[in-house]
């Protein structure tokens, strides 16, 4: 009998002791809003912007509601207006051109390559034709690309790049982490990123203004000295009168679970490369599945794995099928109809019609993806790459 894995691709790993109980502390003193306190208090919220501000290595820190309003915020902080040009990765999920339609630009969407990366050449040509003055770089499923060109594409042409670390809290690329690359980055504590807190989002900049309009924006009124990691009151003086309230401030039982996990952070990312490898391993001898060689300057956080099997795309749902009958979970990207998180650039028809990318239809039409959750262990990540593999062969014949 083929062997079968059991365990859940969604199951995350409990929450600490200590950290119930910080949240039963907070619970039991009711003050749960982040501008809540009492005299000599720092709330929560507060305490985790100076932290992960440090653990960051930014200046400035804001903590919100979630990853995609963190990204609309970085938007709107970072000067975008109603109809202006933002590039952005073909590869991305749905909440990135939900966030930006939401603030009020138009997306023009570049090509990837075969290894997921935004294609540097497409992008330096449409940065050219397009006149965009703002980059929304999603480091897709924590792949980073080659990030000195794409600096120096968004220098040449005044480019405010915005970068997108739902999938790359961690990481780095030549020693520098991700986030610290652009005018303003977010990222994202949903259940299935990094750090858990259910939902959540936290934005870093260097830059005063835009942390200070983002603090105003997120919903502060004229509380913003209670912020743990915000400017000088003088930058708020020139913009709190022209930036608008958009409530999405984070509450002080999230900012307690995020706290209490920020310390593990580094550990756990060594932990899930440990999984990443060991899955890797056992599918990456098959000449029917093609994997990425990560870059020699990207340390990565491996919490998913893409690969690509060399089937027609046609053969795909079967792949599934098969290895969903067997225990494991994975996720395609080239489906023509979205399904659970996975959506493709021409299936967000509410954005209107968008030229087409064949290079990134080609690439996603057999693109596969599964979560590596911590409550696997390394022997787990090798039978579902033997699953995997076992099953690409038995199609491949």
């Amino acid at each position: 009998m083929k062997p079968v894995f059991e365990k859940p691709f969604t199951q995350q790993e409990p929450i600490s002791n200590t950290v119930i109980e910080r949240i039963g502390e907070i619970l039991r003193s009711g003050r749960l809003h982040r501008y809540n306190t009492v005299e000599g208090e720092k709330a929560e919220a507060t305490l985790l912007e100076q932290e992960y501000a440090e653990w960051q290595g930014a200046k400035y820190c804001l903590a919100c509601t979630s990853g995609g309003y963190a990204l609309q915020l970085a938007m709107r902080a970072s000067g975008l207006q109603q109809g202006d040009t933002v590039l952005a990765n073909a590869y991305t999920l749905a909440p990135v051109p939900g966030a930006i339609h939401a603030a009020g630009g138009k997306p023009i969407f570049v090509e990837i390559g075969d290894d997921w990366r935004i294609n540097t050449d497409d992008l330096a040509t449409k940065a050219e034709s397009t006149g965009a003055k703002f980059l929304m770089l999603s480091h897709m499923r924590g792949h980073i690309a080659d990030m000195e060109t794409i600096e120096a594409i968004c220098e040449k042409h005044d480019i405010s790049m915005i970068e997108d670390c739902a999938h790359t809290m961690g990481a780095t690329w030549n020693g520098k982490r991700s986030g610290n690359f652009g005018k303003v980055a977010a990222f994202s504590t949903q259940t299935y990123k990094h750090i858990n807190s259910g939902e959540g989002g936290l934005l870093t900049t260097d830059d005063p203004f835009i942390a200070a309009r983002a603090i105003v924006m997120s919903g502060s009124y004229m509380l913003y000295s209670n912020h743990g990691a915000a400017p000088d009151a003088k930058i708020f003086d020139q913009i709190k009168l022209v930036s608008p309230n958009m409530s999405g401030r984070m509450d002080n039982l999230r900012a307690a679970l995020i706290r209490g996990q920020l310390g593990e952070l580094d550990e756990n990312i060594a932990r899930w490369n440990k999984r990443y490898q060991a899955l890797e391993k056992a599918v990456s001898g098959s000449p029917n599945i093609m994997t990425v060689k990560r870059p020699q300057q990207e340390h990565y956080v491996g919490s998913s794995f893409q690969f690509r099997p060399k089937l027609d795309p046609k053969q795909l749902p079967k792949l599934l099928e098969n290895c969903s009958n067997r225990g494991v979970d994975i996720k395609w990207f080239g489906a023509e109809e979205p399904k659970a998180f996975t959506s493709r650039y021409d299936s967000w028809e509410y954005l209107g019609a968008q030229p087409t990318l064949p290079k990134t239809l080609e690439v996603l039409a057999t693109t596969c993806d599964i979560r590596v959750p911590l409550t696997f262990d390394e022997g787990d990540c090798t039978l579902i790459g033997e699953i995997i593999l076992d099953e690409v062969n038995a199609l491949s014949a």
